[in-house]
Protein backbone atom coordinates (compact mmCIF):
# COMPACT_ATOMS: atom_id res chain seq x y z
CA UNK A 1 0.00 0.00 0.00
CA UNK A 2 1.87 3.38 -0.99
CA UNK A 3 0.34 6.84 0.03
CA UNK A 4 1.14 9.78 -2.88
CA UNK A 5 1.22 13.15 -1.20
CA UNK A 6 2.12 14.75 -4.08
CA UNK A 7 -1.25 17.00 -4.56
CA UNK A 8 -2.93 19.64 -2.97
CA UNK A 9 -2.59 17.78 0.51
CA UNK A 10 1.21 17.12 -0.15
CA UNK A 11 1.93 20.71 -0.37
CA UNK A 12 -0.04 22.03 2.33
CA UNK A 13 1.75 19.18 4.22
CA UNK A 14 5.01 20.82 2.82
CA UNK A 15 4.20 24.10 3.14
CA UNK A 16 3.50 23.70 6.64
CA UNK A 17 6.60 21.73 7.39
CA UNK A 18 8.68 24.40 5.86
CA UNK A 19 6.74 26.94 7.40
CA UNK A 20 7.40 26.00 10.82
CA UNK A 21 11.22 25.24 9.78
CA UNK A 22 11.56 28.70 8.95
CA UNK A 23 10.03 30.29 11.92
CA UNK A 24 12.41 27.54 14.05
CA UNK A 25 15.27 29.20 11.84
CA UNK A 26 14.57 32.63 12.74
CA UNK A 27 13.91 31.83 16.68
CA UNK A 28 16.58 30.43 17.02
CA UNK A 29 18.55 33.03 15.36
CA UNK A 30 17.04 35.79 17.34
CA UNK A 31 18.27 33.81 20.55
CA UNK A 32 21.47 33.06 19.43
CA UNK A 33 21.60 37.30 18.64
CA UNK A 34 20.19 37.96 22.24
CA UNK A 35 22.07 35.59 24.21
CA UNK A 36 25.45 35.81 22.50
CA UNK A 37 25.98 39.73 22.36
CA UNK A 38 26.97 40.14 25.71
CA UNK A 39 30.38 37.86 25.08
CA UNK A 40 31.28 39.97 22.49
CA UNK A 41 29.49 43.80 24.27
CA UNK A 42 31.16 42.91 27.30
CA UNK A 43 35.23 42.37 27.00
CA UNK A 44 34.91 45.18 24.34
CA UNK A 45 34.25 47.15 26.96
CA UNK A 46 37.17 46.06 29.30
CA UNK A 47 39.23 46.70 26.00
CA UNK A 48 38.23 50.12 25.81
CA UNK A 49 38.60 50.95 29.29
CA UNK A 50 42.37 49.45 29.26
CA UNK A 51 42.99 51.70 26.54
CA UNK A 52 41.11 54.97 28.05
CA UNK A 53 43.24 54.36 31.23
CA UNK A 54 46.52 53.79 29.27
CA UNK A 55 45.72 57.25 27.40
CA UNK A 56 44.87 58.61 30.55
CA UNK A 57 47.78 57.66 32.23
CA UNK A 58 49.82 59.29 29.42
CA UNK A 59 48.41 62.00 29.07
Amino acid sequence: MEHSFGGPLGTLIAGLGMGAYYVGLTWINMLLGIMLTPFFIIPLTWVQDALAKKKQQQG
